[in-house]
């Protein structure tokens, strides 16, 4: 069965840095097109970027430049490294396969995430 486990989040002050993991079992990565969600309090769940099984990558516009997508098949792993962090950029993280939730809110089964803080 399908297992994701996102580590990483934290808080760091305006301009840090912070490098997202997600972990998976029951799932190759390199099957699937993979993507990181985020979701704020008063927003809709969004797709920040997506790593898709071809090679190409995604990125909304807000995080273009700043903002890197991974995988290392070898450790059934992706990453998000993420620099010039803006207080915008403060939300719950999730990684999940596409497609991905129908409504605006986040899988609830994703459960948590990992929560990343950036404060001005």
């Amino acid at each position: 069965e399908m297992q994701l486990m996102e580590s990483g989040g934290g808080s760091v002050q305006a301009g840090g840095s912070l490098r997202l993991s997600c972990t998976g079992s029951g799932i190759a990565f390199s099957d699937f097109d993979m993507a990181w969600y985020r979701q704020a309090p008063g927003n809709e769940c969004e797709i920040v970027s997506i790593m898709y099984t071809d090679g190409s990558t995604y990125y909304i516009d807000s995080v273009k430049g700043r903002f890197t997508i991974s995988e290392d098949n070898i450790k059934n792993t992706m990453y998000l490294q993420m620099d010039s962090l803006k207080p915008e950029d403060t939300s719950a993280y999730y990684c999940a396969a596409l497609p991905g939730p129908s409504g605006r809110q986040c899988d609830p089964n994703w459960g948590q995430g990992t929560q990343v803080t950036v404060s001005s």
